[in-house]
């Protein structure tokens, strides 16, 4: 490897100091390396091309936010976690001297992850999600109805908070807490999830890779919908947006064994976040 990105939470002093501390320990090793905050996507864009690997420092939100900027790039991320959860980082803090060097020589493997494409058609705009889109209620304590169409067929009409079409990623995440199933990371199967449904159906639904979810909101007050719950865009009645997989993919680099992911939701679900 010859080029990096460093991609780190600004709002973690200790990300911002161990982002510094790697740019010299990879500048010793003869790799020419650029550093930019997670929360300046469009400057990152601007060092992508070019480079064989992006670390990302912070936690599971700092990946999401690598991985949006990469695209339409494939370039690895090796995620290292500084934050409470890491279901997707890779390295602790304490680990990467010692297993960076093995990555850079090319040891371990690629675990690639499905990416939702969700398309606002009032403004013709499209976003990448690698864990969820959300559609329903913004401020306003009421239900609001969404009808719901798969692959352009009349499925139901929702009367909830509102609904998240996750990938795998995403099913560890808002779509557990509603209810949701927990799906291998390497599936591309997708979760249609309802969120606190009123007299409606109810029932979470994993849908096939090449399912369209057409959403259309039906309310008389302050609607939304949210891309991994960083972007979010006001939606107004009649408005519909669609979800599928995107032809792109997240790629990122794992050093542990291939079945590691069965360990990690044992330690997950059995620690106490503080």
């Amino acid at each position: 490897m010859k080029r990096t990105g460093i991609i780190f939470n600004p709002k973690r002093k200790e990300a911002v100091e161990f982002s510094q501390k790697l740019e010299i320990l990879l500048s010793r090793k003869n790799i020419r390396t650029w550093l930019c905050s997670a929360w300046e996507p469009v400057k990152a864009k601007k060092h992508i091309s070019g480079s064989d690997l992006i670390i990302s420092v912070g936690g599971d939100g700092t990946i999401l936010r690598a991985a949006k900027a990469i695209i339409p790039e494939s370039i690895p991320i090796l995620g290292v976690n500084l934050g409470k959860l890491g279901f997707m980082s890779e390295l602790r803090q304490e680990e990467v001297t010692k297993k960076l060097t093995a990555i850079l020589q090319g040891k371990g493997w690629i675990e690639e992850r499905a990416i939702l494409e969700a398309r606002i058609y009032h403004h013709n705009t499209t976003y990448y999600a690698l864990n969820d889109v959300f559609a329903g209620r913004r401020s306003s304590a009421r239900l609001v109805s969404i009808e719901c169409r798969l692959d352009n067929k009349e499925f139901t009409t929702y009367r909830v908070d509102g609904i998240i079409v996750s990938t795998a990623s995403g099913s560890t995440g808002y779509a557990l807490a509603a209810g949701g199933p927990v799906m291998h990371p390497q599936s591309r199967d997708m979760v249609l999830q309802p969120v606190c449904p009123h007299l409606s159906f109810d029932k979470t639904l994993v849908l096939p890779p090449q399912t369209t979810v057409e959403l259309k909101m039906l309310t008389t007050h302050e609607a939304m919908i949210s891309i991994d719950g960083q972007i979010e865009e006001p939606l107004n009645n009649g408005d519909k947006i669609t979800v599928k997989l995107s032809k792109y993919t997240t790629r990122l680099i794992r050093i542990q064994p291939e079945n590691y992911f069965y360990q990690t939701l044992e330690e997950k679900f059995n620690r106490k976040i503080v």
